[in-house]
């Protein structure tokens, strides 16, 4: 657990997702979804059954190459980060990672810091050698931060999301570790 100071000057706590965050969890996804479209999902189309997602919590914590983060300002989620890897021996190296952070946070470096915290993560468990995201093609935000990051853009998943009548372009991006 460790706590970390915003732009904004909000104290936020960042640590390693249990069971007992599921529902708060399940809340806050249902709730971002209808905060941008940048996301694969809408606002509360998240369904999840809270005890199934409290056994993927418990199972995602015990793999050495996967974690959960979630922020947390005054007790309350503001944003979650995750790298999910295969347990198959030809690609556990390779971690999916995810994050989404709460739109009144947006700019005030939170995402930066979650993401810094899932690459040295990453870099210390042994296993990971490679961590590759999706995002939305005009998604110039976020795919400026992953840069900066040292993510490199890999690919294009043409007309891969389809929004409000609309059909988006998903870009692949990696790091290696």
């Amino acid at each position: 657990m460790m706590n970390v100071r915003l732009k904004n000057g909000n104290e936020v706590t960042i640590k390693e997702a249990t069971k007992n965050d599921a529902q708060q969890m399940i809340n806050f996804y249902n709730v971002v979804g209808g905060e941008t479209d940048f996301l694969s999902f809408g606002k509360n189309e998240f369904n999840r059954d809270v005890e199934e997602y409290k056994k993927f919590i418990d199972s995602t914590s015990l793999e050495q190459n996967s974690i959960i983060l979630i922020a947390t300002l005054k007790d309350e989620i503001i944003g979650i980060a995750s790298i999910n890897s295969s347990q198959k021996d030809r690609t556990k190296h390779v971690g999916t990672l995810g994050i989404v952070v709460s739109e009144q946070l947006v700019g005030q470096g939170l995402g930066r810091k979650l993401m810094e915290e899932l690459i040295n993560w990453a870099t210390s468990n042994r296993v990971t050698k490679k961590i590759s995201l999706v995002t939305r093609e005009d998604n110039t935000f976020a795919i400026e931060l992953y840069e900066k990051l040292g993510f490199e853009k890999e690919g294009l998943l043409k007309k891969d999301n389809f929004i409000n009548g609309v059909y988006y372009n998903t870009l692949v991006m990696g790091l290696f570790i």
